[in-house]
């Protein structure tokens, strides 16, 4: 009983995370948004390659093959606005560019 308890309010607390999350207007902005991929490997290039390497392989930065099927859509929006992984830097494209950003991300799973 005390393990139904505790698993039912962790998924409260997660799904209430995950909607207040949801609430965010850039990330709401970014999720209505169809990105393109090859705008977001352009943007992928420009500013994640030095640390990521140009195949998202890694370099200084850890690889992203595969990042979506390990972080949400929610979550790499906000590594990637946060900063909070040094040295990553706080980035914050504009809606439409972060949107063709996640799609080319999500992207690099399906090779």
């Amino acid at each position: 009983m005390v393990i139904i308890v505790v698993l039912f309010l962790i998924s409260t607390y997660l799904i209430t995370f995950h909607l207040a999350k949801m609430s965010d207007p850039y990330i709401k902005e970014v999720l209505s948004r169809q990105g393109n991929v090859s705008r977001g490997y352009e943007i992928f290039q420009i500013n994640c390659a030095a640390c990521h390497g140009q195949f998202a392989d890694g370099i200084v930065g850890p690889s992203l093959e595969e990042v979506s099927h390990r972080k949400s859509r929610i979550s790499l929006i906000e590594q990637v606005i946060s900063g909070k992984t040094p040295p990553m830097p706080k980035f914050q494209p504009d809606p439409q560019a972060m949107a063709d950003l996640l799609v080319y991300l999500e992207n690099l799973s399906k090779k």
